[in-house]
């Protein structure tokens, strides 16, 4: 299966922190995600193929959040607006590849890289959204509420974030997503979902999120503590499991 150029990656980033702004949520409006929620029980009811059928809900979901400007939220609805914006974008991408009969999302050409949105005059593809603003608001929970389209991503809610349950829903998130897979346990190690492999350090210095020093395995599994299935041991070995970016995209 497919996998990304560990070199690319860091190079679109850096390149994407250069030059996208940083959020500055400072206003007290709110948005209202019920389209999106429409999008999603379809997802849950019918699958990828039922969505992949006409995906203008979501193209219009999307046009309507860029008709926002996000600074003008309040913080949780803020950073709820940019996880639902990212995660539409995510399953426009998976629905591409669908109807192109590809195996991956990382097999449509700028994939995660080419302008999906504008957004208060920024043209901002799914590697902007996710690294130069929704990073940016240093909750390392948000790795458990991003979707890419592929097998080992976390699954989407059922419902969209919102500013006023933000914080239940990312801590059930984290939770949901350690115990259905990205924590598992064998005799002698604990292997985590490989995006505590790229993303870990956010865990264990969010203060300084996106940060991407390197930091000890045993490190980041305490850093996971608060959101691990409670008869895990975190004295054990640490590993990291590999990444199945097969295309898939489910509601949980």
């Amino acid at each position: 299966m497919d996998q990304p150029s560990p070199i690319k990656v860091a190079w679109s980033t850096f390149q994407v922190l250069r030059r996208v702004g940083h959020p500055s949520p400072s206003g007290i409006g709110s948005v209202d995600h019920s389209q999106f929620a429409g999008v999603l029980q379809v997802l849950r009811d019918q699958g990828l193929p039922g969505i992949a059928e006409d995906d203008r809900d979501i193209a219009s979901y999307m046009t309507k959040l860029g008709t926002i400007d996000p600074d003008n939220l309040l913080a949780e609805e803020s950073l709820a607006y940019w996880l639902n914006l990212y995660n539409a974008g995510a399953l426009r991408l998976a629905i591409k590849a669908y109807q192109a009969d590809e195996l991956s999302v990382l097999r449509v050409p700028g994939a995660f890289d080419r302008p999906v949105v504008e957004v208060a005059g920024e043209e901002l593809s799914l590697h902007a959204i996710e690294h130069a603003k929704i990073r940016r608001f240093r909750d390392p929970r948000i790795h458990g509420a991003l979707v890419c389209g592929s097998v080992s991503c976390p699954t989407l809610r059922p419902s969209p974030y919102t500013g006023d349950g933000l914080n239940e829903q990312l801590d059930d998130q984290m939770e949901r997503f350690l115990l259905l897979g990205g924590a598992t346990e064998s005799e002698d190690a604990v292997a985590l979902s490989r995006v505590f492999l790229w993303y870990g350090a956010d865990f264990v210095r969010p203060g300084r999120m996106p940060t991407f020093l390197p930091r000890s395995r045993r490190s980041v599994l305490a850093s996971l503590e608060p959101w691990l299935p409670p008869d895990l041991h975190v004295d054990s070995k640490v590993v990291f499991q590999s990444y199945d970016w097969g295309l898939r995209c489910t509601v949980g």
